[in-house]
């Protein structure tokens, strides 16, 4: 079975999206484990530069770390730095997040998550390695009515730009196995949370509103369900398959697809009472109907994860929430104004 102790030390890993939430968490565990990393990103201010600055500021002491500031888009700009670097393996994280915001600004989402994720592949064409682990989402099942979501179901109703871009992005790295034989691994994460995370994310400005004594929006009154998963978790599960990218299939192409999620959904208003006890302090909350672009609940089938890794998420969300309250406080203070 694959495991954290098969990663080759004497690979050279890109990671794009390198100063962002999953990238600097993955960064830091490649870097503690003697692998050499370089980390892209072109530091937009989709949320709070300074935040991905202090995330990079973790990482800048690790001998076997670089960092270049570099728009996925750009597309000689990236092939430059495939042509300096010469990666083996690629961990494409880079991408315009975010469900609600691609209502608001869907051109966001052609430039990165389409333009750059093609220039990811073309560089990966030009100039080969040995495996392409790339970020899916949860979101491209839409507003599925079975569950749990299994890699195999049908997903062509995605009920966000985010959520199509996302869908696009695997069928994208599916031609390009098979036709320039590149091996590829997707990753449909749910909903991940932790430490040094995304202020857009729900838990993240629940805290902020919760501290500040400020009402939480709960949107369809508080009845969704979320396969919440934690970081360290997630990066787990990336690292596993760093060193082996997916067997043939039957087409003879080297390209798989997997859920990385909890496999236990949480109902919302569990998940604000568990971040109320984490955080010391009591929501004010303001009840409204759903969101354009939500969808109901999240469950990841991790069979496949299971069956090829022998993993799969376990953190609870007692303890996940627990950690990332710790960082917040530390990170922010518990006496600041924020």
């Amino acid at each position: 079975m694959a495991d954290f102790n098969q990663l080759d030390i004497g690979k050279k890993v890109l990671v794009t999206g390198g100063a962002g939430f999953i990238g600097f968490h993955l960064s830091k565990r490649l870097l503690e484990a003697g692998v050499t990393v370089v980390g892209l990103d072109n530091l937009n201010d989709y949320y709070e530069v300074t935040l991905k600055e202090d995330r990079l500021e973790g990482l800048k002491d690790y001998p076997a770390y670089r960092f270049c500031r570099q728009d996925i888009a750009d597309k000689e700009g990236l092939f430059r730095i495939f042509e300096e670097e010469k990666p083996d393996i690629v961990v494409n994280l880079a991408a315009q997040a975010g469900v609600r915001y691609s209502i608001e600004n869907p051109q966001a989402y052609i430039d990165s998550n389409i333009v750059g994720f093609f220039n990811v592949l073309e560089a990966c064409r030009h100039y080969p390695v040995t495996h392409l682990v790339y970020a899916s989402s949860s979101s491209v099942y839409g507003n599925r009515k079975e569950v749990p979501f299994s890699v195999e179901d049908k997903v062509d109703k995605p009920i966000s730009l985010y959520a199509a871009t996302k869908k696009s992005n695997e069928l994208m790295a599916y031609t390009y196995s098979h036709l320039y034989h590149i091996p590829a691994t997707g990753l449909r994460f749910f909903t991940v949370y932790g430490p040094f995370g995304r202020p857009d994310m729900a838990y993240f400005s629940f805290t902020q509103k919760i501290l500040r004594g400020e009402p939480i929006k709960i949107f369809n009154q508080g009845d969704m369900y979320r396969d919440f998963t934690y970081v360290d978790d997630i990066v787990t599960g990336i690292v596993n398959m760093l060193c082996n990218p997916p067997a043939a299939d039957a087409d003879g192409v080297q390209h798989k697809v997997y859920n990385i999620g909890n496999n236990q959904p949480e109902k919302l208003m569990y998940f604000i009472e568990t971040l109320e006890k984490a955080l010391g302090r009591e929501a004010k909350k303001e009840y409204l109907p759903m969101q354009p672009g939500d969808v109901y609940q999240t469950y990841a089938d991790v069979t496949e994860l299971m069956q090829d890794f022998d993993f799969k998420p376990s953190t609870s969300i007692e303890e996940g929430l627990g950690k990332f309250a710790e960082w917040y406080f530390d990170y922010y203070g518990k006496e600041k104004d924020i």
